[in-house]
Order: structure tokens, then sequence, then C-alpha cells
């Protein structure tokens, strides 16, 4: 298939879209085109496109958004950082729903980590696997749920081999920054750490084209030039604002609203089950100090998103309640109700 002159019209992408999930396609000719693409520069507006034509393609849990217990999040990053945290995101999904919020997280397991949300979730006890109906159920009445992309992406096996061809290259594609923008119950906010800084504004403008109500893309500095997918409270934040009016750029430093600066050093994490204990022993209000703090933090910037809180400020105070009520503690619980039922 040959690359269209830029930028790719909506029909142009719905049969790009339809010859990448084309299982006889040659899978060389898919690589062709995605590096090709990429070599050229995806814009905002068709990544945008590429996920509404992927979303028609996926399995999607049958949620009813009236019907949940607060506005639903997703909270994500796209990996990459190779800082080998802790699962700060997965941590604060449990904070979040503790605080009201109706939290679908969609994640994989590890390829840029050691121990993905996927695996951390599994070494918790929760299923990854669960058909979506029961999911479904889950995320009504529990406030929290996890979308395990294999399960809900079935048409991307096509696409294997092509990705396989590529990373032999060495050449990045379109599938590289996808995985934070396929959550198939498109939720009406999200919160989206990457790696790289200089992707912040292009998500906001993917997010934006993507109908989200509110986001936030962040990134956060750590040590040494390098940065994390993450809000950090090793070093200051750059944070774009997403709304459907426009994006608002600006830079965050978490001292600034209460929490102690950090090391890298204090919040690496290990394998899928050491993981898993410092999950736990932070909703059980075990474990104080930097990794609870960072948990507190992103958590807190769901809040805000949300709007169920106005600020930083009032987000930490949810965040910690969260955690010294039992109630984030509580949502892990109920949730591992659904793996043995």
């Amino acid at each position: 298939m040959t690359l269209p002159p830029a930028p790719l019209t909506q029909a142009d992408i719905q049969s790009a879209a339809g010859f990448l999930l084309d299982a006889a396609a040659s899978a060389e000719e898919k690589a062709d085109y995605l590096a090709a693409l990429n070599a050229r520069g995806e814009t905002p507006e068709e990544i945008a496109g590429f996920v509404q034509e992927f979303l028609k393609h996926a399995v999607r849990p049958p949620i009813d958004p009236s019907a949940l217990r607060g506005p639903m999040i997703d909270v994500v990053g796209t990996g990459g950082d190779k800082l080998n945290l802790f699962n700060v995101s997965t941590t604060a999904i449990f904070i979040l729903a503790g605080g009201g919020l109706t939290v679908v997280k969609h994640g994989n397991r590890g390829i840029t980590s050691k121990a993905g949300g996927a695996d951390v979730l599994e070494a918790l006890g929760i299923r990854i696997d669960l058909p979506a109906d029961r999911t479904a159920v889950a995320i009504h009445e529990v406030g929290l749920g996890f979308l395990f992309a294999p399960l809900y992406h079935p048409a991307f096996k096509a696409v294997v081999e092509a990705r396989k061809i590529l990373a032999a290259r060495g050449q990045r594609s379109i599938f590289n920054i996808l995985g934070p923008l396929l959550n198939p119950a498109r939720p009406d906010y999200q919160l989206v750490g990457v790696f790289d800084e200089a992707l912040t504004e292009p998500f906001g403008h993917i997010l934006q084209n993507l109908g989200r109500k509110g986001s936030w893309v962040v990134h956060g500095e750590a040590d040494r030039g390098r940065g994390m997918d993450e809000l950090s409270t090793v070093g200051p934040n750059t944070i774009v604002q997403v709304s459907p009016t426009g994006l608002e750029k600006k830079t965050l430093f978490s001292e600034d609203f209460g929490f102690r600066p950090a090391e890298v050093n204090d919040l690496i994490g290990g394998d899928a089950r050491h993981n898993a204990e410092l999950v736990e022993g932070i909703l059980r209000g075990e474990i104080q100090g930097p990794r609870r703090d960072i948990a507190v933090l992103n958590a807190s910037a769901g809040f805000v998103i949300t709007g169920k809180a106005s600020d930083l400020h009032e987000g930490k105070v949810l965040a910690e309640a969260s955690i010294d009520s039992g109630s984030a503690w509580q949502k892990l619980a109920e949730l591992r109700v659904f793996s043995v039922e």
C-alpha cells in the first residue's frame, strides 16, 4: 500500500487501518507503510483518526455511563522511561476509586519495565482476563476495572508480524504510542504520562481530537536529564491540560503542594511480586514516604482532572483520605472478589 500525500484524509486513514488489520495482507508491506508514515511524521489529527478507526474493531465493555458511581477516568503511561519505578499509576487507580471515581484502566504486560500493570494486578490476586461483561459488572459495582489490551483488541494480531519486522530494523511506528489512547471504554477523563517531554503537546492535541472532557498529559523530570512517564516528586513536571476549548501548558513543582522531594532510588521497584507488595503496603497505610507521596501526587491529579477537586491541594487531601480511611485498600479487596467468583 502506498502512502498518500500528507495530510491523510479520514478516507485515507480508514483505508490504511483496514489494510493494517487485514490478516491476509503482507506483513512486509505493512511494515513499509508504517515506516514511511513514521518517517514523514504522524500528525495529532492523523493519530486520532487511526485511534478512532482501530476502536471500531475493539471489544467494547457494556458500561452504562449513567449508572456509574463517579466520573470515568483512565490513568496510564506510555512506558519507555527505563527508570524501573514501582507501579505508580496502578497504585493510583485504587486511591482514585476509593475516593469516588470510576476507574477503567486499559493496559498490558510489561514491555519496557520489569512489571507492567497487568503483571502487578495478577500478583495482587486480580484476574486480568475476565470477560468483558464481567468486567463491566465490576466497574459498576466496585467503581474499578481493568481492560487487558490483548483481549479487547483481537484485530491487532494482524499487525504482530509487521511490528516484529520494524523492531528488527530498529524502527518505531505509530503503534509505539497508541497504547494509552486505545481504551475501548472511551473514558471522559484521562491522566497520561509520557516518557518524552516533546510528546506532551502532541498527546494533548490527540486527546482533544478524541473528545475527552478533561485530560492531563504529564512528564516528570527525574535526574541526570532523565524523565518519567508520571508526575514526579524528584524534579519539575511539564503538564498539558486538555479541555474541549484548548490546551494549556505549564510547569508544576510537587513541593509547592506539600510533597517532599525524592530521589529516583527512593521509587525503584522490582518484579511483579515485589511491586505488588509495595502497592499493598501503600494502600494499607504501612508504607509512608516517597513511594506513597508519588502515588498520592498522581491520584491528586486524577481528582483535579475530573472536577472532584479544585486543585492539587484539595486533591492531595482526597487521596490521603482514601488511603487513611481504608477505602483504597477496600477497592483492592472488592476487585479480588471478582477473581474467585
